[in-house]
């Protein structure tokens, strides 16, 4: 059979709904992995979902412990044809936020899928169960039609994505040889538009922290100490006005990143966001002044206060407040020095007499930002396969605006990274009535189908495309 025919297969597979009823029973599986009473069901779904119809496919797979007490467990399958071969790593993430029972339109449960037009609801459809369940599927077309991968392949599904990947860095350490390949294909996030396939090659990286202001113990009356006592929601603001601008301009010289190039920027020409039904419509006059739209999400850095609080806000009083804090994120692209963006910032509120604010990195993990070069040659397969399947140009985005443990994999594992997202930014994944689009899933069931063919395809010698 041909790639076409494997495609095929694909598309046949969506239409007839047998790729949309595996999909429902990935869905009906409360992977709440903030929820700590779900433990069980992280479990479950690796040994009654994944396990079996990655056996059905040739895989042997081993259930890992998380090397993080109490952290959710991985599963470890591959599929080794011949060691000769190129190797391809593939991961995907089986928890979810939590469901929000209760918040979805239309009386709808998170755990039960909908299909309502063009729209396929449910906790997981786009984040991330849909996504490594179209990779899972595609690797099978190309068995059925080709009857062999023609190189190994081994996947990864972990089950703590949505509570910052514990245990994942440490035990890539731990299993270096296991996990040893040639290149990660993957796939979660959004694609840059609904109808165009896209591929990001790394991620912004992601840093939170807190300016907390405490000048005394206690509130006390305005009336009485008005203009007499500093007032710390006050001093906070200008302290924030000092690090971002009023169009959101960074003003931490350190924070301010280099890696802007030509080369960068030729590629994001060609990725122009538009404002889509659903969606927030862009800010014009926000960000760094000067540069695209795309260049600000995909090429440069923003800072965001997430929080901010000060007094009672729900139960204000004539009183002025004795502390005030701000809980603040940085989202950073490759050339930001990550270790010193705490240290700089205090340098820089020293330097504007703020002195007194704390600030307080936060206990969540630091993901750190990266990127493929665009020429590599895995980029250059994936691109021209998408492309020869889809008929449409694929988007190349440097690395993704969002953050991913990419890092695992390309500094600990070594790897060459190429994600391929079979989402959109207005899927709701993070909120109630979280969907994915059956064009898309479709499409991308024969997409990822043409590229697994395409990686067959590859000269042996070098075990790289060319």
């Amino acid at each position: 059979m041909s790639r076409d025919s494997a495609i095929a297969l694909a598309h046949e597979a969506f239409d007839s709904g047998t790729f949309l009823g595996d999909l429902a029973e990935l869905v009906a599986v409360p992977t709440e992995s903030q929820n700590p009473a779900r433990g069980a069901e992280l479990r479950h779904y690796l040994d009654a979902q994944m396990r079996p119809r990655l056996e059905a496919l040739g895989y042997t797979c081993t259930i890992l412990a998380n090397p993080v007490d109490g952290a959710g467990p991985f599963l470890f399958a591959e599929r080794i044809e011949d060691p000769a071969l190129p190797t391809v790593l593939t991961y995907g993430h089986g928890d979810v936020i939590r469901g929000m029972e209760g918040n979805w339109r239309e009386g709808r449960d998170p755990w039960t899928m909908t299909v309502d037009g063009e729209r396929v609801y449910g906790r997981g459809t786009a984040d991330n169960k849909g996504q490594h369940l179209i990779n899972l599927r595609a690797l099978g077309y190309v068995i059925a039609a080709r009857g062999r991968l023609n190189f190994n392949s081994k996947f990864l599904i972990e089950m703590g994505e949505e509570v910052g990947s514990p245990g994942l860095a440490e035990l890539f350490e731990q299993e270096k040889a296991r996990l040893a390949a040639d290149v990660l294909i993957a796939s979660d996030g959004p694609r840059l538009k609904p109808d165009r396939p896209t591929l990001f090659l790394g991620s912004r990286g992601s840093i939170k922290f807190s300016l907390d202001l405490n000048l005394r113990e206690g509130a006390h009356h305005s009336g009485n100490w008005g203009g007499l006592i500093a007032n710390p929601g006050l001093i906070l603001a200008h302290a924030l006005a000092t690090i971002a601008d009023r169009r959101g301009q960074i003003r931490v010289p350190e924070w301010r990143p280099t890696s802007l190039t030509d080369e960068v920027r030729a590629a994001l020409a060609d990725c122009v966001l538009a404002d889509l039904p659903g969606q927030p419509a862009i800010d014009p006059d926000w960000g760094e002044e000067g540069l695209s739209p795309q260049e600000r999400v995909f090429g440069w850095n923003s800072f965001e206060v997430l929080a901010y609080r000060t007094g009672d806000p729900d139960h204000p009083v004539n009183a002025i407040p004795g502390r005030a804090e701000a809980h603040c994120q940085l989202r950073y692209v490759v050339g930001t020095d990550v270790e010193d963006v705490v240290p700089a910032l205090e340098r820089h509120l020293q330097r504007e007499g703020f002195g007194n604010i704390v600030v307080r990195p936060s206990a969540e993990p630091i993901m750190r930002a990266t990127r493929l070069a665009l020429d590599n040659p895995w980029v250059k397969l994936a691109s021209a396969s998408l492309q020869a399947t889809s008929g449409t140009k694929a988007a190349i985005l440097p690395n993704l605006g969002g953050s991913l443990p990419n890092d695992t994999f390309s500094e600990i594992l070594g790897l060459p990274t190429v994600w391929v997202p079979h989402s959109y930014a207005g899927c709701s994944q993070h909120a109630p009535d979280e969907h994915a689009l059956k064009p898309m899933l479709r499409e991308s069931l024969g997409l990822m189908t043409g590229l697994f063919w395409d990686v067959g395809e590859i000269e042996t010698p070098g075990l790289a495309p060319t």
